[in-house]
């Protein structure tokens, strides 16, 4: 569903008497619930399918500070190489073939790290920095998304 059509279903619902919406459309499944006035006033939208949830800022609040701990626990020290696209991660050129680089293995800037496959194109990714692997953070085989660490350079 458009975010254009949402953010009109969500103004709807908060200036309207109604408590309660359920839209569907296509394969996506959107339900606004108005909190009652004890709670807030804002809408709450949950979105069934795409497995997307949306919560009004007041009501997300609590949760980006819960999570910052771990977040900040998990920053790596170092070069982190991130993926540039979304794809399917290889750390070899091909089966049977042996890794581009394992943890412990020295890297120059530039030096193919790993493969990924994006819409049957095999992309090179390059160290961006000169120093050692410290982590490798994903599987091999494994789907990536855009910006997703990758491996850690110290």
């Amino acid at each position: 569903m458009d975010l254009r059509k949402l953010k009109t279903l969500i103004d709807l619902v908060a200036e309207s008497a109604i408590t309660e919406l359920e839209v569907t459309e296509g394969e996506g499944k959107v339900r606004i619930v108005k909190a009652s006035a004890g709670v807030a006033a804002a809408p709450v939208v949950m979105a069934a399918a795409p497995q997307m949830a949306a919560l009004p800022a007041a009501a997300a609040a609590p949760a980006p500070t819960a999570a910052a701990a771990p977040a900040a626990e998990a920053e790596p020290e170092g070069h982190v190489v991130k993926s540039p696209m979304v794809g399917t991660f290889y750390r070899a050129s091909g089966p049977g073939k042996p890794a581009f680089v394992e943890v412990g293995a020295s890297v120059t800037a530039g030096q193919t790290v790993c493969i990924i496959e994006a819409m049957k194109l095999l992309n090179e990714i390059e160290a961006g920095a000169d120093g050692v692997i410290k982590k490798i953070l994903v599987e091999n085989g494994q789907p990536v998304e855009y910006g997703q660490p990758l491996f850690i350079i110290g």
